[in-house]
């Protein structure tokens, strides 16, 4: 799967700090936590590993505080290029992670460092990229659409993950997105549409579709995907829709990085060419695998072990 296409990923490096308990704490509540870990995270990093460890030329440009040194050390032991994360005065982006029993999350966010971004870190994502190069955003930092119209300027090709889901989405300049790849609520947020995604019902399979088909009308030039939790995920492009499920590998223990898991190799097999269908599932199984283990970035499955599921 090893292309020359880099993918610049400008996201966040997050410090996941993971407690675990019987349920999410409840507002006005104290609950005790069996457990706690840290571990490196952020939708960035994340996806910067699971770039990497599927193979694919990945440069993860971000900002960290010194008390974050160790994540651009674990980045670059995956085989990400980390030269141009820059450490300043400013701490590193921080997340607080509650995971209960039956492995929902709920998290809360500083973003530190992520939101310290300037006209300058800009330059630093456009100045080494190539014609057919990709340029990666997640919501995690600021000067989102600044930064996406920089790149589309100078011919890169844009994919955006917009998560954590805000209004200010609705401002960025997503008519020159290449790719687009949200989950069921940033989906439904999006394009104005609702449907029970709980229910696996046909009806509820039919307004999953109807989703994606709004979003494919705003967006005529853009592939959409959306992930659909269990139910697997959806790629709609000019070509028509398709759909893919997450294999079932074991018990569910921690979702937290399922969706940056699918996201990396979802892109890795986009930029090989890959057949869509063969890499949708791809991406699915990559998801899968992910929820079976604690942590998010820890979690990533290995490019042989997605090929050994499949």
């Amino acid at each position: 799967m090893k292309s020359s296409i880099t993918i610049h990923n400008a996201g966040s490096l997050n410090i996941d700090d993971v407690f675990r308990s019987t349920h999410i704490v409840r507002p006005g509540e104290t609950i005790a936590s069996r457990a706690f870990e840290r571990f490196p995270g952020g939708k960035g990093l994340n996806q910067s590993t699971a770039l990497a460890r599927a193979g694919v030329r990945v440069r993860h440009i971000g900002r960290i505080g010194t008390d974050g040194i160790f994540l651009k050390e674990g980045l670059a032991a995956d085989g990400a290029d980390v030269s141009a994360i820059e450490v300043g005065k400013l701490p590193t982006g921080h997340a607080i992670i509650q995971v209960a029993d039956d492995a929902e999350n709920a998290i809360v966010l500083y973003g530190g460092a992520n939101r310290g971004w300037s006209d300058e870190d800009i330059q630093r994502v456009i100045s080494t990229a190539r014609p057919g190069d990709v340029l990666l955003t997640q919501n995690e930092i600021n000067m989102v659409g600044e930064l996406m119209n920089a790149a589309a300027d100078v011919g890169m090709r844009l994919v955006m993950n917009p998560a954590p889901m805000g209004s200010e989405i609705a401002e960025y300049p997503l008519e020159r997105l290449s790719w687009l790849v949200v989950n069921e609520i940033e989906g439904m947020e999006l394009s104005g549409i609702s449907f029970p995604h709980s229910s696996a019902s046909v009806d509820s399979e039919e307004a999953e579709e109807a989703v994606v088909a709004e979003l494919r009308r705003r967006l005529p030039e853009t592939v959409v995907v959306m992930t659909l939790g269990k139910k697997g995920a959806i790629r709609a492009d000019k070509s028509g829709l398709i759909r893919s499920s997450f294999p079932d590998v074991g018990p569910v223990v921690d979702t937290t990085g399922a969706g940056d898991s699918f996201v990396g190799y979802f892109l890795a097999a986009e930029i090989a060419g890959m057949n869509a269908q063969a890499g949708l599932r791809r991406a699915c199984a990559a998801g899968s695998l992910a929820v079976t283990r604690a942590g998010a970035s820890i979690a990533i499955p290995t490019l042989a072990e997605v090929e050994s599921l499949l």
